[in-house]
């Protein structure tokens, strides 16, 4: 649980609260002025919300828009291969690594290793083999999220944003997301 303060002009004020009990599990919304007169202050608590409800709760596909993260085979359909994505990822990290000067890997780099261990970890699910690299594909997607959370704002964010309760919940959909973005612009 955590406590939410939010200052705004009144007419934003249904949209904020909109916002509010879609993203959150919320306390009924506390309604104040705020000290200058002119706009109010919102106060209520907000409970974080679970993981599995975000992913059973996602958007389907509709005619008003696409469903919440593209599938795979979308994301994935102008990838090259995985063998020469390995060697393209091995390569920039060691080029990082034995260059200093040259300074960290990019967004890229966190981008195409992440969408690289989500294709690996895809193949082994759809074989029926359950040996961990659902999970490591899931660590690197995290890797990505906080990149994109601390960079320089270079993600689509569409429909999810990195720091979206539901990208914290489904890192995977997230790369998916950005790949196909990422993608569709090289």
């Amino acid at each position: 649980m955590f406590d939410i303060r939010i200052i705004c002009d009144p007419a934003d004020e249904p949209d904020i609260t909109r916002a509010l009990t879609a993203a959150f599990d919320c306390d009924p919304i506390q309604r104040r002025p705020a000290h200058n007169g002119h706009r109010v202050r919102l106060y209520t608590k907000a409970f974080h919300p679970d993981p599995a409800a975000l992913l059973n709760s996602a958007p389907e596909a509709t005619e008003a828009g696409p469903a919440a993260w593209p599938t795979p085979e979308d994301a994935y359909a102008t990838a090259p291969g995985i063998t020469y994505e390995i060697a393209w990822t091995a390569s920039t990290a060691r080029t990082a690594t034995e260059n200093p000067h040259r300074g960290d890997v990019d967004r890229e780099y966190w981008l195409r290793k992440a969408a690289l261990l989500d294709r690996i970890a895809l193949e082994y699910e759809a074989e029926g083999v359950r040996n961990g690299t659902d999970e490591t594909a899931a660590n690197a997607a995290r890797q990505l999220i906080e990149a994109d959370q601390n960079g320089e704002g270079n993600y689509s964010g569409d429909p999810y944003w990195p720091e979206h309760p539901t990208t914290l919940a489904h890192p995977r959909g997230y790369v998916r997301q950005e790949y196909a973005r990422w993608a569709q612009n090289q």
